[in-house]
């Protein structure tokens, strides 16, 4: 039975254990920060929904979501389970309350029962992503002009900015709260662009673009560069599509190393009976 909790902290043995397996512990919970935010806070959070599904009186699935109904979306942002008939569960009350809603999964690439789940219901699955965490310092003497964003740049970061996926270039300047902008700058006008989390514990670079014409300057390490010295002595991390070896050497050679129980895949599903 799936219940709503408004407590999580009483199943800190049962988060501890899941958490800690490595095929089913879960890729937003690698660090103390995502705990808290993704996890222990939820509860607080009107966004938020938290759901605990019981065989009996034993919790064997919690799930925690980011709820926008004005936008008809939603993301798991936590799904610790090692049982089918959890899953089976969340998955079937997602189709009975948010018929017609965007659904982002985010988990773990060796959690066979999710993924065989959402393959059933047609879900698009997008590529697995590798964690990197920024443990080296490494000098950079690089000459670009690297900028942060101001108005008068906005229609040339829009018209380079892709426009698939949730953080859209509208989106991201109108959550300078949480990002940070970084601009490389060729001949007096941009050619590629950095958006990168500045507020948290540990940062992340969300997309890195520079373009076609541009490439093979050096534009992108100076704009990741940049990010490392502004962001200091905060943690920074990474996601990168498992099969791009370039950008993952880019982040290598700029002090991040591999961090295994952080790697993750997502599956995006237009929840429909």
């Amino acid at each position: 039975m799936l219940e709503r909790l408004d407590d999580v902290m009483k199943y800190l043995p049962f988060i501890n254990e899941i958490n800690s397996d490595p095929d089913f512990g879960d890729p937003m919970l690698c660090n103390e920060e995502q705990m808290r935010h993704n996890l222990l806070e939820a509860c607080d959070k009107p966004s938020n929904q938290v759901w605990g599904f019981f065989e009996g009186e034993e919790l064997t699935g919690l799930f925690v979501f980011l709820v926008l109904e004005e936008e008809a979306y939603l993301e798991m942002l936590v799904g610790l389970s090692r049982s089918g008939k959890a899953y089976a569960e969340m998955l079937s009350f997602l189709k009975e309350r948010y018929q017609g809603c965007q659904v982002d999964f985010v988990f773990n690439p060796g959690n066979s029962l999710l993924a065989e789940l959402l393959r059933k219901e047609g879900a698009e699955f997008y590529a697995e992503q590798k964690k990197l965490v920024l443990k080296r310092e490494v000098s950079f003497a690089g000459s670009a002009q690297i900028e942060l964003y101001s108005p008068k740049y906005r229609e040339q970061y829009i018209a380079m900015h892709a426009e698939d996926g949730y953080w859209t270039a509208d989106k991201v300047l109108e959550a300078q709260d949480r990002f940070r902008i970084l601009l490389a700058i060729e001949d007096g006008e941009p050619a590629g662009y950095l958006d990168v989390t500045w507020p948290y514990e540990e940062n992340e670079p969300y997309d890195l673009f520079v373009r076609e014409e541009s490439r093979g300057k050096g534009y992108g390490k100076a704009m990741l560069a940049r990010a490392i010295e502004l962001n200091r002595p905060k943690g920074m991390m990474a996601l990168l599509e498992a099969e791009d070896a370039a950008a993952i050497a880019l982040y290598e050679a700029m002090g991040f190393c591999r961090f295994p129980a952080g790697d993750n895949i997502t599956a995006r599903l237009t929840v429909r009976r």
